[in-house]
C-alpha cells in the first residue's frame, strides 16, 4: 500500500512517499522532498502538493495507487473536521480545511493530527510503543507536547487540545514557554534549556567565571540547547548544571503524568535521545520522590525509537489511517 506524508512545521515541510507491507507490520519511506516553510498556507500547500505529484512520477505512481494521504502539523487543529486552526508557528494559518483542500486536489482520503498525536501513534505502531496498550509520547524538542495512547486508542480529548502539557505551570518563575513563565515547555524544550542556560551563563559571567558554552554576555542570543549539551559532555561545570535543573523538572512534569493516566512507557523525542546521560539519573531521582511507587515501578521510560525519521513515519502512519476512512464522496 503506497502512502503520502505532509509534515506541516514553522520552519520546514516534508513531502514524503512511503510504502507499507501488506502484513502492515512495517511503514518503509521510498522518497522525500524537504522545503523551508514559505509564507502562509498557499504557498506551502502549493509546494506540498507539486511535490507529491513529483514524487509519485519520479517512482512510477499515479494518483490512483495512493491509499490515503497524511498531513502532521502543529496545533491547534480540529482533527475531525480536518481544519488548521491558527498554529503558533505558522502565522497566518488560520482555519485552513486542509483535509477539504487536499482531498479535492488529489482525489484520495486524506487526514490530519498534530504532531505529538502523529508522533505517538508512529512510535505505537511502528517504534518504542510497540506493544504496549498505554502510551505517552513527549516530544521534548523545540516545544513540549503530548500524544496519549490509552487503552489501545489515541485520546485527543474534547476539542483536539489533550496532551498539551507544555501549558502546565510547574514553578511560580522560570523560564518562558507556550505563553506562560515556569511552565513545563520553559524548563523542558530546546527554547527552554537556552533560557536556562542564558540565565546560569550571565551569572557565572557577572563574577568573572568562565563559561564554556557563553565565552561574554555579547554571547547570550547564540546559546542553545545543542551547544550547553557539548560543553555538559565535555565537562563544563555550569553546563551540567543546566541540565540537572531541567532534568529536575522533567522528572517533575513526567510524575504528574505518571500518577494521572499510570501509563506502562514514557517516550521522550529528540533532546532525550540526544543527552540521555547528562538527563536521566535526575530526572528519575525525581520521579521516585514525587509519582506514586507502583504507577513509577510500571512505567519504562526510554527514548523516541524512530528517531530522526518520526515525523516522516508519523505522516506516513496517518496516510494509513486515512486509507480506513469511507470512501470520498
Amino acid at each position: 500500500m503506497n502512502l503520502i506524508g505532509f509534515d506541516i512545521g514553522g520552519t520546514k515541510c516534508a513531502c514524503v512517499l512511503g510504502k507499507m507491507t501488506a502484513s502492515e507490520d512495517a511503514i518503509h519511506i521510498v522518497d522525500k522532498i524537504a522545503f523551508p516553510t514559505m509564507n502562509g498556507p498557499e504557498p506551502s500547500l502549493k509546494a506540498l502538493f507539486e511535490h507529491a505529484h513529483e514524487l509519485m512520477e519520479h517512482n512510477g505512481h499515479t494518483a490512483s495507487d495512493i491509499a490515503g494521504i497524511g498531513i502532521s502539523c502543529g496545533g491547534p487543529l480540529d482533527s475531525r473536521n480536518g481544519i488548521i486552526l491558527s498554529p503558533p508557528n505558522l502565522p497566518g494559518w488560520d482555519n485552513v480545511s486542509v483535509v477539504a483542500m487536499t482531498e479535492a486536489h488529489f482525489g484520495i482520503k486524506a487526514l490530519v493530527q498534530n504532531d505529538a498525536n502523529a508522533c505517538a501513534m508512529a512510535e505505537w505502531k511502528y517504534g518504542a510503543g510497540k506493544g504496549y496498550r498505554n502510551v505517552a509520547f513527549f516530544t521534548f524538542g523545540t516545544g513540549m507536547g503530548a500524544g496519549l495512547i490509552l487503552d489501545g486508542h489515541l485520546y485527543s480529548g474534547t476539542t483536539d487540545l489533550a496532551g498539551e502539557v507544555g501549558h502546565i505551570r510547574l514553578s511560580e518563575r522560570g523560564p518562558v514557554g507556550f505563553g506562560k513563565e515556569g511552565s513545563f515547555e520553559g524548563w523542558c524544550s530546546g527554547g527552554g534549556i537556552a533560557q536556562v542556560g542564558q540565565i546560569y551563563a550571565r551569572k557565572r559571567i557577572q563574577m568573572g567565571e568562565t563559561v564554556a558554552y557563553c565565552a561574554t554576555l555579547d554571547d547570550l542570543p547564540s546559546v542553545t540547547a545543542k551547544s550547553i549539551a557539548e560543553a555538559a559532555y565535555a565537562g563544563d561545570e555550569t553546563a551540567r548544571i543546566v541540565y540537572k535543573t531541567v532534568s529536575e523538572y522533567l522528572g517533575r512534569g513526567l510524575s504528574m503524568v505518571i500518577d494521572i493516566i499510570n501509563p506502562e512507557v514514557i517516550i521522550l523525542g529528540s533532546i532525550y535521545g540526544r543527552s540521555r546521560d547528562l538527563i536521566e539519573e535526575h530526572m528519575m531521582r525525581v520521579i521516585r520522590e514525587e509519582s506514586i511507587t507502583y504507577s513509577a515501578q510500571a512505567c519504562k521510560i526510554v527514548p523516541a525509537m524512530l528517531a530522526e525519521s518520526i515525523g516522516d513515519m508519523a505522516a506516513l502512519v496517518l496516510g494509513a489511517e486515512a486509507s480506513r476512512k469511507p470512501n470520498i464522496r
